[in-house]
């Protein structure tokens, strides 16, 4: 086929364009159903990318602002309270029992704020982790870590190694977790050792046939009639597009563009996009696939499966990156409107977290009242760490 440099290059055609068309007379061959079917999942998977990225950009920024906004209001309201709770300590009568409610909760709220470098609150710090402090909290934490530890080895099936190491809840969570992580990879290892062994013996049984017929391996061959044929699409492309040989300064500025979509898909040895890019310009049509030998489309599907791989890892990759820095769940194949919906839901929380310290400050202005709040503080506080 000889190339056209007039053919119209600004529209990018879709990959099912490549694909070889059926037809009554000539039903595709299982060669061309693959080919079709790796080219449906380039196409698939670019697009879920493609969206993907284009939701974030429409809600990250607007998001994490919110969030950040919402989290320093509550920063600077778990000082007031720190601060105030402190105040009352010193003047306020308290009992026994109120007192060890009241310091204990200053010492959380010192822990929320354990990350600012604010002087008053790093001054507090020193002053409430004293000796008694320490082993009083020390004491609570070994016994919410003990009912964790319960729940955790019910949840593994098997008891959780060296528990005594652990004292902590947060210890124990991450013990935990590793321990569950560490299971699942000793799982996928077996499961890859027995997938590894199985396709080491195919591979063998064929070098074995091939080396007793005097014949390069199939899988070989496919592969360096793959890396032909990109050539070839290069080599065309590069003719037909070569912006020294334009003389037409905005035409040239346009192949420009288009020759480094070329190199940019020739070094990731993206076939798919020369291919389209190859139709393009060629005007070739689908007939140039389907005129195709089953052995070319089937050296073409190597390059085209390694296609695939790379793009599920970018995707998965992508996918990892927007949950954690959006903190929810994010997955190409959830509605947007409901992942939205969850960014709504974080926002508002955060929102009702900073309302509600500011509620309470207000409520224990009143002596009574901040008796009455320090008990419930303490009753949440042991129901949440049972």
């Amino acid at each position: 086929m000889t190339p056209s440099p007039e053919a119209p290059l600004d529209a990018a055609l879709p990959l099912s364009a490549l694909m070889v068309q059926a037809s009554a007379q000539a039903p595709l061959t299982a060669t061309q159903q693959r080919f079709n079917d790796l080219l449906a999942r380039i196409e698939r998977l670019s697009g879920q990318i493609q969206r993907l990225e284009s939701w974030s950009d429409r809600h990250r920024y607007g998001h994490i602002q919110a969030l950040r906004e919402w989290v320093m209001q509550a920063q600077v309201h778990r000082k007031s309270l720190l601060l105030f709770v402190h105040e009352r300590l010193q003047t306020s009568d308290f009992t026994d029992r109120q007192q060890r409610m009241a310091r204990g909760l200053v010492r959380g709220l010192i822990a929320q704020l354990s990350a600012s470098a604010d002087p008053q609150v790093q001054a507090l710090s020193e002053l409430y982790v004293s000796e008694e402090d320490t082993q009083e909290a020390a004491e609570e934490q070994a016994e919410a870590a003990q009912l964790l530890r319960e729940r955790i080895e019910e949840a593994l099936g098997q008891p959780l190694n060296k528990p005594s190491q652990y004292q902590t809840p947060e210890e124990m969570m991450q013990a935990g977790m590793r321990q569950w992580q560490q299971q699942q990879e000793a799982n996928e290892a077996r499961k890859a050792a027995k997938r590894a062994a199985r396709k080491a013996q195919k591979q063998a049984q064929k070098t074995s046939a091939a080396s007793e017929k005097g014949d390069v391996p199939l899988a070989v061959l496919r592969e360096l009639d793959a890396k032909s044929a990109i050539r070839t699409i290069f080599r065309q492309l590069a003719s037909a597009l070569h912006p020294d040989r334009e003389p037409d300064a905005q035409e040239r500025l346009r192949k420009t563009g288009w020759m480094s979509e070329v190199n940019a898909a020739y070094e990731k040895n993206d076939l798919s996009t020369l291919l389209r890019l190859q139709m393009q310009v060629t005007q070739g049509g689908t007939q140039s696939t389907a005129r195709m030998a089953d052995d070319k489309l089937m050296a073409m599907s190597v390059l085209l499966k390694e296609q695939v791989a790379a793009l599920e890892d970018d995707l998965d990759q992508l996918q990892s990156r927007l949950s954690r820095e959006l903190c929810v769940p994010v997955r190409a194949d959830a509605d947007e409107a409901v992942m939205a919906q969850s960014l709504q839901r974080l926002q508002a929380d955060q929102r009702h977290i900073a309302e509600s310290l500011v509620s309470d400050l207000r409520r224990i202005e009143n002596d009574a009242e901040l008796k009455r709040w320090l008990k419930e503080q303490w009753q949440l506080a042991k129901a949440t760490s049972a």
